[in-house]
């Protein structure tokens, strides 16, 4: 078990689902913990969901996007505990549609929570931790449709690879002042992977009577409880983490993956550059022939 006493931790989406996960497993470990969730009840649940656990925390509701909400939840974090060590950006809602029947507020909704919520969260507490002068850890959270992509998904696979594109500009920005930055990747049953045909009657079964999932579930598609990603968090959010930055790291189940950072795998060079006859000429030879589909 990793030891964060003493530090103080903020949590966006932390009513249920992951965030849930996440914010037991700080407090579990000795944060003190600020939890945030558009509901003010599922809040105000996890809160006493943690302190009957031996845990310390108080809810702080309010649906993230606006830049008054993330000031709020670090001068709350503040206010209540004194400073801010942590802050995992888990908030997030979903508005599936394929691409020709998605509609603007479709679109901006989720992009509003997730990648303006995530951008306006991690401003504020990196602003506090600059200030501080003591180093921080800032965790947000990805998705496997952002690293990706995923049918139905325009909205929040877009995001979701904006947020992992901030964290790698943020860790370098952050660098010097002490500060990590970290993407996760988690694949686990929540209400938002409930839908999913293939894990639906598992996921089913697993929130009614706490039927294992299946081995196949667990190891082959790394899909695994809440619980199962929490750990990550919670190591991310340690000391012994303090030379991870910059990264974005899978979790899920039986599985912990790290993801690469994009890069060029093929590469053709031709004096005087290239205009679209040349380029057609060497396609299939120079780059095509690299499996580049989805």
């Amino acid at each position: 078990m990793v030891d964060l006493t003493g530090r103080v931790a903020v949590v966006t989406g932390a009513g249920r689902g992951l965030g849930l996960a996440y914010a037991t497993a700080l407090a579990a470990a000795g944060a003190r913990v600020v939890v945030n969730d558009a509901d003010p009840a599922a809040a105000a649940a996890a809160v006493k969901q943690i302190e009957a656990d031996g845990g310390t925390a108080v809810a702080e509701p309010g649906a993230v996007g606006p830049t008054e909400t993330a000031e709020r939840l670090v001068e709350r974090a503040v206010a209540t505990f004194g400073h801010l060590d942590v802050l995992v950006t888990n908030a997030g809602i979903l508005r599936d549609r394929m691409l020709w029947k998605m509609s603007d507020d479709d679109f901006d909704e989720v992009v509003a929570v997730h990648l303006r919520g995530t951008f306006t969260c991690v401003r504020a507490a990196v602003r506090r931790m600059r200030e501080q002068g003591q180093g921080g850890r800032i965790i947000a959270v990805g998705s496997p449709a952002g690293q990706r992509g995923n049918l139905g998904q325009t909205n929040y696979s877009g995001a979701k690879a904006g947020i992992v594109g901030m964290v790698r500009t943020w860790a370098l920005e952050c660098a010097r002042a002490g500060i990590t930055v970290n993407a996760v990747i988690p694949v686990a049953a929540t209400a938002m992977t409930a839908t999913i045909p293939a894990f639906a009657p598992h996921v089913e079964a697993w929130q009614a009577d706490g039927t294992p999932l299946p081995g196949w579930l667990r190891t082959g598609e790394g899909f695994g409880t809440p619980d199962d990603a929490a750990g990550l968090v919670a190591f991310l959010a340690s000391a012994e983490a303090g030379e991870i930055t910059g990264q974005a790291i899978g979790i899920g189940g039986d599985r912990l993956t790290l993801w690469s950072h994009p890069e060029e795998v093929a590469t053709a060079i031709r004096e005087g550059g290239w205009d679209a006859a040349t380029i057609a000429a060497v396609w299939s030879t120079a780059l095509g022939h690299r499996d580049t589909r989805p």
